[in-house]
């Protein structure tokens, strides 16, 4: 399918894009594409000319996305929105599954810019127009923390199976790693992305891979069984690049991005989406053990009241409030979601929330927005799998939730099946997926590693309500 998709979402440099909700309205029916797909290849005008600036990117974690209220996101995203409105532009998106086909988009000279996660390299600088770096990386092998011993330098790589995303940067750093170490095999995969290939080392199922640092901070929240066993390259700059006859506008992207608007942008950039994961607290069953003592008794009579009033068990929306805040009131991401439950600002007024803060009102209005997504799914789904479904649809949005249903279907699953839908969650952020589903890409391997996460808080925190 190739469409336009004028965008509309501009970012806010000073608080920054806040989740939104869907409205507690939405039904089974609701279909709608938000989904960008790429533009016709018409004749480019330049945007100073006609206004509009078309841009590749890919679907990421990183790059682009739709939260868990179907509404695009991402750094880079955000990034290349800002640019364009601070010179009175819109964005054309020409959203792409892989590198490959940015690449490929650049070098047909139908785009006027890609921001993808490029990395700068001698070989692509031969082909195109840098932009201008705003964020700086090492290349890791990432490997399964069971696989022992980790490797530690490059001479200790050569037994491992690695696997690496075609046409990435990765190849070149691998390449140049054996020639002086012959040992060193690795496969390229067309059709995996980075993200895909990080939950297949999770899985136990590659031994390792190669990722940007700022992709594996991201995603080592949702995978705990991801370790970097060595950086593999020195300090490289991501950032823009440009057909070769864009001289004009990379000029203009560079100074953009190197001057007082681009750092605040790249800075505003930082802060929502990297800044915080340092502070990530992994599971951890002692400080769980202490939070039980000294934090639970406090709210422990709101889940109580809460379940009385949803039907939804007190010791589930205990666990799912630890996975959520750690039982802390006060609690608050850079993406706005706040207090007990997390809500972000228009769930909480879907649900007659006024302070988020407010423990009681928090739990109140997180418990009957969960009910609600319980509700929702198909009065077939048996328990407790109609639960984490619930769970999941909370935590990614019921839009891809219903995207993995369908997926299921067409891959001869059970989509009442949390077994099956575990498997299948993932698939979300595979291209070979994710093309072909209303919502697009989404960060699937998430809602897997939310549920079982509540699932291991609710086995211990269960002895207190009884």
């Amino acid at each position: 399918m190739r469409s336009t998709f004028p965008c509309v979402i501009a970012l806010c440099l000073s608080g920054l894009l806040s989740a939104c909700s869907e409205p507690a309205a939405e039904s089974d029916a609701k279909a709608a594409d938000a989904s960008p797909a790429p533009a016709e290849s018409d004749a480019l005008k330049p945007p100073q000319e006609s206004g509009v600036l078309r841009v590749a990117i890919r679907s990421g974690s990183t790059t682009y996305y739709l939260d868990r209220q179907e509404t695009p996101t991402g750094p880079e995203y955000d990034l290349a929105e800002a640019f364009a409105k601070s010179h009175g532009w819109t964005v054309d998106w020409v959203v792409l599954p892989s590198t490959a086909a940015v690449l490929d988009r650049l070098r047909a000279g139908d785009v006027h810019l890609a921001a993808a996660g490029l990395t700068h390299l001698a070989s692509r600088d031969a082909d195109f127009l840098r932009g201008g770096t705003h964020t700086q990386i090492t290349e890791q092998l990432v490997c399964n923390r069971n696989q022992r011993p980790l490797p530690k330098k490059p001479a200790d790589i050569g037994d491992l199976t690695i696997r690496v995303t075609a046409h990435s940067s990765y190849v070149e750093t691998l390449q140049s790693l054996a020639a002086d170490n012959p040992n060193i095999q690795f496969k390229e995969d067309p059709e995996r992305s980075t993200e895909r290939l990080l939950t297949q080392v999770e899985q136990g199922e590659l031994d390792c891979t190669v990722a940007d640092s700022n992709i594996v901070q991201v995603n080592r929240r949702f995978m705990p069984h991801l370790d970097v066993a060595m950086d593999l390259t020195d300090t490289h700059g991501l950032g823009w690049y440009l057909p070769k006859d864009e001289k004009q506008l990379a000029k203009e992207a560079s100074q953009w991005l190197s001057g007082d608007d681009g750092r605040l942008a790249v800075a505003g950039i930082d802060y929502r989406y990297y800044a915080y994961i340092g502070d990530f607290d992994y599971v951890d069953s002692r400080a769980l053990t202490r939070r039980i003592d000294d934090r639970l008794p406090k709210y422990q009579d709101l889940f109580v009241d809460a379940e009385a009033q949803t039907g939804l068990p007190a010791d589930l929306l205990a666990a799912q409030a630890y996975q959520e805040s750690h039982w802390d009131p006060l609690a608050k991401s850079p993406t706005g979601v706040r207090g007990l439950m997390m809500l972000t600002l228009n769930t909480a007024k879907a649900w007659g929330v006024e302070d988020r803060l407010d423990p009681e009102q928090s739990v109140d209005g997180g418990a009957r927005y969960l009910a609600d997504r319980h509700r929702r799914l198909p009065e077939t789904i048996p328990e407790p799998d109609r639960t984490f479904l619930a769970l999941a649809s909370y935590n990614v949005g019921r839009g891809h939730l219903l995207d993995a249903r369908t997926l299921a279907r067409k891959l001869g699953k059970n989509p009442d099946s949390w077994a099956d839908m575990r498997e299948v969650l993932p698939l979300l952020a595979d291209k070979a997926y994710y093309t072909q589903l209303r919502y697009g890409y989404a960060r699937g391997y998430e809602p897997v590693n939310y549920v079982s996460r509540i699932r291991n808080y609710r086995d211990v925190i269960d002895t207190a309500f009884r």
